[in-house]
């Protein structure tokens, strides 16, 4: 059975030189583990400031400006070369439209239900890939606890859209493809160069929908510093603590640290969006958490 990784990235670590250099120092002396659940924290608050630029410029605006800005930042630090394969360009292509597709899926689902909510459904992605062609009764626990956390979200929230819960679903969709597409994008390309043309792909075929939703608006100056905080938080800074964890710790561990983002965007919804999850919603969100963690726990490597 395959290993639910959820790392976002590609496999290898930052180029080590100059500022980046000094950055990989600073980011090493953290322990692995304060990594993963810093780069969590980092995600749902960048998920948090997001949503306050949906009033401005839309989810698809904001979703615009968060991929641009991070392929500008992975171009700049990457330097990829275009002189790839037929394969290796069919992969960046598919990772690329998934990634674009995965953010944007996301971005509307949180314009309609609470960052909690959203998260947590959208976990059932990389849960789904953990568990896939498994026969073992244990696996089977973990999907039937993960359904049932799914089903108690509703539960006395007849505030939530089906639209916001269909697109989650599509984002957890998305996160499968894109966990499967990581391997395969890390065996085809060098370094992080894959991800930084997939991540200008992605921006590329986002970037439309974007200007056509929110027009000039995107030009804001307080907008474009608010979308740049937004890609630090949620794919830089995110993605280099990740990196620098998986060097130090196994993928099974990593993982298990990992499914504790549904409980933490659900904290940081509270706190920064004053989003209000009922009990139910919360033993809810805490059964996705423990079936995550037990999958990944005991999973049997394929």
């Amino acid at each position: 059975m395959t290993t639910m990784h959820v790392d976002r990235v590609g496999p290898d670590p930052i180029p080590r030189d100059g500022l980046v250099a000094l950055a990989g120092r600073a980011i090493g002396a953290v322990p692995p583990p304060a990594q993963v659940l810093a780069g969590i924290l980092s995600v749902q608050v960048g998920a948090a400031l997001a949503k306050q630029l949906f009033g401005a410029v839309g989810s698809a605006g904001t979703v615009a400006l968060r991929l641009f800005f991070a392929a500008v930042v992975l171009l700049v630090v990457w330097r990829p070369s275009f002189r790839l394969g037929r394969t290796a360009w069919q992969v960046v292509i598919g990772y690329g439209l998934v990634l674009g597709a995965m953010n944007l899926c996301f971005y509307l689902a949180i314009a309609k239900i609470p960052l909690g909510i959203a998260v947590t459904i959208e976990f059932l992605g990389p849960l789904a890939v953990a568990l896939a062609g498994s026969r073992r009764w244990l696996d089977g626990l973990w999907a039937l606890l993960a359904a049932g956390g799914v089903v108690l979200l509703t539960e006395g929230r007849g505030d939530l859209h089906l639209a916001g819960i269909l697109f989650a679903l599509g984002a957890a969709v998305c996160w499968a493809s894109y966990i499967l597409l990581s391997a395969a994008l890390g065996k085809r390309t060098d370094d992080g160069g894959g991800l930084a043309l997939a991540m200008a792909l992605a921006a590329i075929v986002v970037a439309p929908v974007g200007i056509v939703d929110s027009g000039t608006a995107l030009l804001e100056p307080w907008v474009l510093i608010v979308g740049l905080g937004v890609a630090l938080l949620s794919s830089v800074i995110p993605y280099s603590l990740e990196l620098e964890a998986l060097r130090k710790i196994p993928p099974r561990v990593f993982g298990v640290l990992m499914s504790l983002e549904p409980g933490v965007a659900a904290l940081v919804g509270l706190v920064v969006l004053g989003e209000i999850l009922g009990p139910v919603q919360w033993v809810a969100v805490l059964l996705v958490v423990a079936a995550s963690a037990g999958a990944t726990r005991t999973a049997r490597d394929t």
